[in-house]
């Protein structure tokens, strides 16, 4: 068994009908890590809230290594017009939150939706608004603990959605 370098592996490159709303995250780690990750699984698209680190936020540039020139991004600053504005514009808005409605990231049917908006709250006060929410899904803990850090869950559920996407 040899470990391959970056150089030797040739990924099956792909992009999803999936963009990124990040609501208010304030830690550059996880701005940074949000790009690479998304980069990773395809996602089409990021939003940014104005109040987050910005582009030129060194640690935000050592995170995210060099994908944050590789994924589309934009600020805003109006939440719930930027999620009724996606909403039109045909997307389907899935918080990761855990919520009274939240359905397993599993049993969740992420093949339905033709275009996925995936919400991440803030590390503090999570979503902002779960009112404009379509849907939220859950990731299931078999701990003490009731949630893990905002990128953690994202990678996962990334990780569930493109899965889905990829076998239908």
């Amino acid at each position: 068994m040899k470990q391959l370098t970056h150089y030797e592996i040739d990924n099956e490159q792909q992009q999803f009908p999936i963009t990124i709303v990040c609501d208010a995250i304030r830690t550059p780690e996880n701005i940074g890590m949000c790009f690479r990750i998304s980069e990773s699984f395809g996602v089409q698209k990021i939003y940014l809230h104005e109040s987050s680190p910005k582009m030129d936020n060194r640690i935000v540039k050592k995170t995210a290594r060099n994908t944050l020139n590789q994924i589309d991004h934009e600020q805003y600053n109006d939440f719930d017009g930027l999620i009724l504005k996606l909403k039109e514009e045909g997307n389907t808005i899935i918080g990761i939150e855990v919520t009274d409605k939240s359905i397993n990231i599993q049993d969740f049917n992420f093949t339905v939706p033709e275009k996925i908006v995936l919400l991440l709250g803030s590390e503090r006060h999570g979503i902002k608004n779960v009112d404009l929410l379509d849907a939220t899904v859950a990731i299931p803990m078999y701990g003490r603990n009731s949630s893990i850090n905002v990128i953690h869950s994202l990678a996962i559920t990334l990780y569930e959605v493109t899965n889905q996407l990829k076998t239908q």
